[in-house]
């Protein structure tokens, strides 16, 4: 049975060519993920702030290479794009990371996820990330609509989405469980044109 639309995306959109490097122009690079990348992700989330907002935690550096090694074979299998968050011009220390998790080409659908490690927050450096890749995702790149929820009590979360131009669109209740039981979400969202 045919579809009454085209897809918004075709496939392959990501996997006919290599992950970018972008810049946000305000000073970060969104660049695809390393192997030596794996120690500084680690100490990431050794951080008490992640385990209190992330269902992840890490237990060690051969964990992370092969977290790493996934979100390299996401890009090419076109379901998830991640980056790692560097200064521009800088050494190339980590600042946070910033995704596209749940793609729908199709749909032209995804959701951006971020963290940052302890010694970027304060410096809007989720905010500037996450503008950055929405402007590719969506003004470059051709997606209708990106997606970004947060547990309702990680206000610092909500302060990134309202930066970004994400407008908040709801409260989904109960939807997130973490350590410590279940949080009602937030739900922003930024389509194109916005």
């Amino acid at each position: 049975m045919p579809y009454l639309t085209r897809p918004v995306l075709p496939a392959g959109t990501f996997s006919r060519r290599s992950q970018p490097t972008l810049s946000t122009g305000d000073g970060l690079v969104l660049r695809p993920w390393r192997a030596e990348d794996a120690p500084a992700v680690y100490e990431a989330f050794q951080d008490p702030l992640m385990h209190q907002w992330h269902i992840r935690r890490a237990d060690s550096l051969e964990e992370v290479r092969e977290w790493i090694a996934g979100w390299q074979e996401e890009w090419a299998a076109e379901s998830q794009a991640q980056w790692a968050v560097v200064e521009e011009g800088g050494e190339g220390l980590l600042l946070g990371r910033v995704a596209l998790r749940g793609v729908l080409l199709g749909d032209g659908v995804a959701e951006v996820a971020y963290w940052t490690v302890p010694a970027a927050r304060g410096r809007s450096v989720a905010a500037r990330a996450t503008t950055g890749l929405a402007r590719w995702a969506l003004d470059e790149t051709g997606f209708q609509r990106l997606e970004l929820c947060h547990a309702v009590a990680n206000e610092a979360s909500c302060r990134v989405a309202e930066k970004s131009g994400f407008a908040l669109e709801g409260v989904k209740r109960s939807a997130l469980l973490h350590a410590d039981g279940w949080h009602d979400v937030h739900l922003h969202a930024r389509v194109r044109g916005d």
